[in-house]
């Protein structure tokens, strides 16, 4: 089971960044203190179910995303944080000239993120462990 601690400070912080946010910002939102919010990216704390629900909320994903529970059972941190980052990388994604909205980018994320899942499971079936195949 990938570490859930671990994804949801990964990803508390990728959201706040996307969203431009300082954690003070944040916890200003979420009514909890910046050092509680610090804490939790900095995966030296664990929120309890309600404060969790309100950060997914904020964020506009699900609990499941925050905690890293979107990825299937067999991937491994290493897949897990490999798609992220290959996502950061992309954020700023745009088609004609254009900005794509949040939702579109979700979308073109969400797509990207089956492919990936895809050829992860066929790289690990094969016994492949090169991400270049």
């Amino acid at each position: 089971m990938i570490g859930a601690t671990y994804m949801l400070g990964h990803r508390l912080k990728e959201k706040r960044k996307e969203k431009s946010l300082t954690q003070k910002d944040v916890a200003d939102k979420l009514g909890i203190g910046r050092t509680t919010y610090a804490m939790y990216e900095s995966e030296n704390r664990d929120p309890d179910t309600d404060t969790l629900q309100r950060m997914a909320d904020f964020f506009e994903v699900t609990t499941d995303y925050l905690l890293g529970r979107d990825a299937p059972g067999w991937a491994s941190e290493d897949d897990v944080v490999a798609l992220d980052e290959f996502l950061d990388k992309h954020a700023n994604m745009s088609y004609g000239g254009e900005n794509l909205t949040e939702e579109e980018k979700q979308r073109v994320k969400d797509i990207i993120t089956g492919l990936f899942w895809e050829k992860a499971q066929k790289r690990k079936e094969g016994g492949v462990n090169d991400r270049t195949n």
